[in-house]
């Protein structure tokens, strides 16, 4: 089994941490912290971990403070979870998943998943098996399928489902030989451009400009993470695209946002406008779908020399599935996650983790590895890409190894964590919401604009 030093140790060496920055971090509680046969206590403290060390490392060369940073275990988990602990106005947050989204079996004795929480996800569906939007329904309809052949066609009409595989058969899949042969997180140079080194600031992030293009959860919370260490960001989407309320209310905290409709021209030049004087670009939409729109990692580098373009993906860039959709929940059941956790559990169905831990490690990767490149850039300029995937997060996960006993531990609830709480104000009424777990001794993070409805804002950078 891995401890979570080590495992912390690992994604520092991954991203080009200095060794001796590790001697400036405590890492303290201990598995099992979830209920789950997975360390997923490990891979909450580690990524966190890593992001604050990386925030720390940012604000060392552009401030010259070596500061302390510490996580505890069970701070990281419950912020592992924060999309369901938030209140507003005493309220809790709204039910995320829709009615028919969930498992099913099929008439071959296989067990698939359908997520089908965007409408277009959703009618897609319902229009391939031919029923109405009925639970009953649907389940009625998959008994007349093969798994391989419901995930077969879900993928050929562009939709996202999967069907659950055992841990071996996922190792011997072509998508699975790919991912294992990948790091966890990617840093590669896209472009030349000279050192540009961070002035002074009151904060690690202070002034720096990250345009966060992303939606659902891994890419907001690496936008909420760079915002908790002073970063303006500034969340960019469509008018026209689904979203989720709810968790938006969670990851929009410290953000600004604005509406952009990339489909015209007038669209286009907006974003240009922004990149041009931004320096993260952070995007998670399907494969291909924003290099369609023209800002690809080659054309973002053009167009703003020295850029951090940040990019998420949920089977990895390589490999057969390369080009396919898909979510947290998806990667846990192809991947033989949910199969592994319900052999421990003695049933027959699959068993989800106690939280999107794919989804959250993602993003404290995706924010850890945007702030490494920053210092890259700084120190020796270039632009550069980091690239993460869900499905590289979960190979990594159950690289850890096992928690004997670990589904026995207790859920995490408001009651358990009221001690990390803290109170916000928001457009949508008073939040109170999880604290971050990655403490700076100096600069503790927090989150100076309040979450706010999408679209709220207009499309430009705020005055210096």
């Amino acid at each position: 089994m891995t401890n979570p030093s080590d495992a912390l140790a690992d994604i520092w060496r991954t991203i080009g941490g200095d060794h001796a920055a590790l001697s400036r971090m405590k890492l303290t509680g201990a598995e099992p912290a979830l209920p789950s046969s997975f360390r997923t206590g490990t891979i909450a403290q580690a990524t966190i971990a890593a992001s604050a060390l990386a925030a720390s490392e940012v604000d060392r060369v552009r401030n010259g403070r070596a500061q302390q940073v510490s996580v505890d275990m069970r701070h990281a988990v419950a912020e592992f979870v924060s999309e369901r602990l938030y209140t507003v106005d005493g309220r809790p947050p709204p039910a995320t998943w829709d009615k028919i989204a969930g498992t099913y079996q099929t008439g071959d004795g296989r067990w698939v998943r359908l997520h089908t929480n965007f409408p277009h996800h959703r009618e897609g569906i319902l229009d391939m098996l031919g029923v109405p939007y009925e639970r009953e329904a649907v389940a009625t309809a998959l008994k007349g399928w093969r798994g391989q052949d419901y995930e077969d066609e879900v993928a050929r009409r562009g939709l996202v489902g999967t069907m659950m595989r055992t841990p071996a058969e996922w190792a011997g899949h072509p998508q699975g030989m790919a991912v294992a042969g990948l790091p966890l997180i990617e840093i590669v140079q896209i472009g030349e451009a000279p050192p540009r080194p961070l002035p002074p600031g009151a904060r690690p992030l202070s002034a720096v400009r990250v345009l966060d293009l992303t939606r659902v959860l891994a890419g907001p919370v690496c936008g909420r993470t760079l915002a908790a260490h002073g970063a303006d960001v500034l969340r960019v989407t469509g008018p026209h695209l689904p979203d989720i309320p709810g968790l938006d209310v969670d990851t929009g905290r410290g953000k600004l946002s604005t509406h952009i409709d990339l489909r015209g021209s007038e669209g286009k030049a907006t974003l240009s406008m922004l990149l041009e004087n931004a320096d993260i670009f952070v995007q998670g939409y399907r494969p291909g779908g924003i290099a369609e729109r023209g800002f690809s990692p080659g054309r973002a580098a053009k167009l703003r020399p020295g850029i951090v373009y940040v990019t998420l993906s949920a089977w990895s860039h390589v490999g057969p599935w390369a080009a396919r959709r898909g979510f947290d929940s998806l990667v846990q059941t192809a991947t033989g996650i949910n199969r592994a956790e319900a052999e421990v559990a003695g049933v027959d169905r699959p068993v989800e983790l106690p939280c999107q831990a794919l989804d959250h490690g993602a993003g404290y990767l995706m924010a850890a590895g945007a702030m490494m490149a920053l210092k890259r850039r700084a120190e020796i300029g270039g632009s550069w890409m980091v690239r993460v995937s869900l499905a590289q997060v979960g190979h990594w996960l159950t690289g850890l190894g096992r928690v004997p006993d670990g589904q026995k531990a207790a859920k995490i609830d408001r009651a358990a964590v009221q001690d990390l709480l803290m109170d916000l104000p928001s457009s949508f009424g008073a939040m109170s919401v999880m604290s971050h777990a990655g403490r700076l001794s100096e600069t503790l993070p927090r989150w100076d604009r309040p979450s706010v409805a999408l679209g709220t804002h207009a499309a430009a950078w705020p005055l210096a």
